[in-house]
């Protein structure tokens, strides 16, 4: 006796739902917002060029001073070490205090600066330290 195809069992349709399901959840994954990967990205850069400017301010007992700039930033006070002075994704710039004072005593003052970037308008990435950890960078919403 011959069964009738009667259509998809119940576990087969659950097996290609998970399939779909995972599917997605990989090109979501895939797919991210470069606006806010970039901009995150400058912000760590930043963070981590801070710190170790703020390294080499301590070993050598020199004060050291970043600010921002119509260019991008300078570190002033390391004669010896050459540090980057532009941002890496155009078009970023500071908001609000454009300085810093990074050394040379090994307790600073809470210290933050805010990027943000103009093709990215609703993203602001704070970068910022307690005075005792290091600098670190996170999204601001």
């Amino acid at each position: 006796m011959a069964r009738a195809n009667r259509g998809f069992t119940l576990l087969e349709l659950l097996v290609v739902l998970s399939i779909v399901a995972l599917a997605t959840v990989g090109v979501s994954f895939a797919i991210r917002d470069s606006g806010a990967t970039e901009l995150q990205r400058e912000g760590e850069r930043l963070a981590v060029l801070l710190e170790t400017a703020r390294a080499q301010s301590r070993a050598s007992g020199t004060a050291v001073r970043w600010r921002a700039t119509e260019q991008g930033f300078v570190f002033e006070g390391l004669p010896h070490l050459k540090l980057p002075e532009r941002w890496l994704l155009n078009g970023t710039r500071t908001n609000g205090p454009a300085q810093l004072w990074l050394g040379p005593e090994p307790i600073i003052s809470a210290q933050q600066v805010w990027l943000v970037n103009e093709s990215y308008p609703d993203r602001t990435i704070r970068i910022g330290t307690d005075g005792v950890r290091a600098f670190t960078a996170e999204a601001m919403q």
